[in-house]
């Protein structure tokens, strides 16, 4: 049986898959949301359409939009769990702020 990233037991460290993971990693690990959205009233469907934008403009900006990479690298996206990053970074700030 070959792997697929939509497999639903294809959970990777923790993450719903692999490119969750690391997206949530290279992207975004460090990140200071508050700059981003009021930590207080931000929800995590709100927010998880700011990082999909912000990665697909971080693509975007090498060169060419429409080459086969930009092509592969927004495929893999379109795998990515946003909501779940979004939480893991609201739940950051919220134990943050907490401690």
């Amino acid at each position: 049986m070959g792997y697929t990233i939509n497999d639903t037991d294809s959970r990777y460290n923790g993450w719903t898959n692999y490119a969750t993971w690391r997206v949530s990693l290279e992207m975004f690990d460090g990140v200071d949301i508050r700059d981003w959205c009021d930590v207080r009233t931000c929800d995590a469907y709100d927010l998880s359409k700011q990082l999909s934008e912000y990665a697909d403009d971080m693509i975007s900006n090498y060169g060419n939009s429409e080459t086969l990479a930009v092509d592969y690298a927004r495929a893999f996206l379109s795998d990515v769990n946003w909501r779940e990053i979004a939480e893991h970074l609201l739940d950051a700030i919220q134990e943050e702020e907490g401690a």
